[in-house]
């Protein structure tokens, strides 16, 4: 029995040690999925049908908006990622290294909905948007059709004291909130 007491020590330490080791991997790969700390926002999403809300992460640098949802394996319904840019312009994206399925929604400078579109995983294909517009929303394919929201349909983001257009975002020029 006592020759059996130090292999049983050794088989769980090794077992705990192992299980630590793959907890702090799992832990690493989930935040790679993530390179940028992004602030959220909630979005307001105005339709004929009444408000639907997202919980949008904020894309407004050149090297948060060219990263987007890459790696992430995992969006949950109700959030996305609102990609702020200077000016109106065509957009076009694509979903390179994007293994979730995706929806855009182009949305111009007063926050009117021009384009909704899906994107096919790992795809370098671009979609672009039909006109100039400011903010692309990216939200898990299938979500604008799921909750009623159509080209047409204008978003907003809510604040303590009520819905502020998205122009009103408060952005610095550095691409800061």
């Amino acid at each position: 029995m006592r020759a059996n007491f130090p292999r049983k020590i050794i088989l769980k330490s090794t077992l705990v040690l192992i299980m630590l080791i793959s907890c702090s991997f799992a832990s690493c790969r989930d935040k790679n999925q993530r390179k940028f700390n992004l602030p959220v926002q909630e979005l307001v999403i105005t339709t004929q049908n009444g408000n639907v809300s997202v919980e949008a992460e904020l894309a407004v640098k050149a090297e948060e908006r060219n990263y987007g949802f890459m790696n992430r394996t995992e969006i949950p319904d109700g959030t996305g990622m609102l990609f702020v840019f200077e000016k109106d312009r065509m957009l076009n994206f694509w979903m390179k290294n994007t293994p979730h399925p995706l929806s855009i929604a182009y949305i111009d400078s007063s926050g009117t909905i021009a384009d909704i579109l899906d994107m096919t995983p790992f795809s370098e294909a671009s979609v672009p948007s039909s006109r100039h517009v400011r903010y692309a929303l990216e939200v898990p394919q299938g979500w604008f059709k799921a909750n009623g929201i159509s080209t047409g349909d204008t978003v907003q983001w809510k604040k303590d004291s009520g819905l502020s257009p998205l122009r009103t975002l408060p952005v610095n020029p550095d691409g800061d909130l």
